[in-house]
């Protein structure tokens, strides 16, 4: 648990600062108004940087305070652990002051790391199962908008002033008018558009199609109403800022074409929920309902997993949310969804424990259970998980055949509705692993063995990385 007076140790970040910069010690130091041996104890990590210090970095350099913080990208000291307890590497114990300094000091040997162990564990998976080997270990562009999207945090600050930009000129065009309706009039107007509603015999496999030559956008009568919100949102999305999202996707310098408009259809979608629920009214409500799932639901006309990924993006330095992490399973254990706003304590190589609710949640189906975990790391959480429906079934019955878990540290629980009543500072605490196919250590291994995530089709690769439960077609 981070303390107040945590001492910071950044000299690894701090030099590539100013390696960046083409500075020396001496005119950084000079810049800063402090001495180059000063400096120089601060690059070799023998004292910490203070913050006055971080301070005079932000206003002299235009720096971001954030890239200072602990690492968001993929290569965290819990994820290198967790590869570091592979069986693979028994009898080689790395101690964690290694772990630490590789994730901070040396963080693209990091990533590569992570990157050679995830296509090794891929492999090993499929040689277990006896799968066809046709190159599925490599990192497939699903993987890659991944860890993209999680290395920012799932926050786009761009997209989301975008986003509240174009609900407000929405509200003030009409005026109290349903969202679906109000955007569906401005697709028309400014960009001859049209949203039509088909059956879903005319759809076959479809929810959501777009005729470039007809300019309409079809949906079928199988979208419930979120869902249809949010396709239209999304297309209004890209009617309005394609540019911007090309440019975004572009920057990002995605290794290939597939993976660049993957990446483009992750950042329209990310647009489209900003313009449902505007980052400030959003945060706002969710801070004043204590966070109620229910309340934000229906606030906002969003499902249920819309809003709880909403929750994960609530980073904005002036107004930030608890910081939520989001992880989406079948009920054979699948995992399609992955997003943090701050730490993420489960497996990004293997399945979730089997002792954590969000597998049992299927037994109570639409019903929100709350459970809060240990991980090896001693580290506390609390957590929720509900049930929810594929897309394009909620407008007939309900299924129930995904289930969605909400989790934050413990130490933000007493800003939820659903920890109230509860003992806080002497919880009932269940010990789970972050890792139990890797970790064999672990006491819940030999009980059950989660599943691990199965290997992402090119149907599944949009889904997967969608922010929410309406992915385009």
């Amino acid at each position: 648990m981070e303390t107040p007076d945590r001492k910071l140790f950044l000299g690894g970040r701090l030099k590539r600062l100013r390696r960046d910069l083409g500075l020396t010690q001496t005119a950084m130091a000079a810049d800063l108004g402090c001495s180059p041996s000063y400096l120089n104890h601060i690059e070799r990590n023998q004292r910490p940087v203070s913050a006055q210090l971080l301070l005079r970095l932000a206003e002299t350099y235009d720096v971001d305070l954030r890239t200072f913080g602990p690492s968001g990208g993929p290569a965290t000291e819990a994820t290198l652990s967790e590869a570091f307890a592979d069986p693979v590497f028994q009898g080689l114990p790395v101690p964690r002051h290694e772990i630490v300094q590789l994730a901070e000091d040396q963080p693209a040997a990091a990533d590569a790391f992570l990157r050679l162990y995830r296509a090794f564990a891929d492999r090993r998976a499929r040689d277990r199962a006896e799968a066809d080997a046709t190159g599925a270990g490599d990192e497939t562009p699903a993987d890659w908008v991944r860890e993209y999207v999680q290395s920012r945090r799932n926050h786009f600050p761009d997209l989301d002033a975008a986003g509240e930009a174009l609900a407000a000129a929405l509200e003030s065009e009409s005026p109290g008018e349903p969202f679906e309706l109000r955007a569906r009039a401005r697709l028309q107007a400014r960009h001859e558009l049209s949203v039509r509603t088909l059956p879903d015999e005319v759809m076959v496999e479809w929810t959501r199609r777009f005729d470039p030559h007809r300019r309409r956008l079809l949906l079928s009568e199988t979208l419930g109403p979120s869902s249809r919100a949010f396709a239209v949102a999304f297309q209004l999305a890209l009617a309005e800022h394609d540019a911007e999202l090309t440019a975004l996707a572009d920057a990002a310098n995605a290794p290939d074409e597939p993976t660049r408009r993957l990446l483009k259809v992750s950042l329209a979608n990310t647009l489209a929920a900003a313009v449902l629920m505007p980052y400030a009214a959003f945060q706002a409500a969710a801070e004043a309902t204590g966070y109620d799932l229910a309340r934000l639901q229906a606030r906002f006309g969003v499902s249920f997993e819309q809003a709880a990924h909403r929750l994960t993006t609530l980073s904005r330095p002036t107004a930030r949310g608890v910081p939520f992490f989001l992880m989406r399973v079948d009920q054979a254990g699948n995992v399609s969804k992955r997003f943090a706003a701050g730490a993420f304590p489960f497996s990004r190589f293997g399945g979730a424990c089997p002792r954590w609710r969000l597998h049992s949640a299927f037994r109570t189906p639409g019903r929100i259970v709350t459970q809060i975990v240990e991980t090896p790391d001693g580290q506390r959480w609390f957590t929720l998980a509900r049930t929810v429906d594929r897309q394009g079934r909620d407008a007939f019955t309900e299924t129930h055949d995904l289930a969605v878990g909400l989790g934050c540290e413990l130490k933000h629980a007493h800003r939820l509705v659903y920890a109230r009543g509860l003992d806080l500072a002497a919880p009932e605490v269940t010990p789970i692993g972050p890792a139990c196919r890797l970790c064999h250590r672990h006491p819940c291994a030999e009980r059950a063995a989660p599943p691990v995530d199965r290997p992402l089709t090119v149907d599944d690769w949009s889904k997967s990385v969608s922010p929410y439960p309406f992915a385009a077609g």
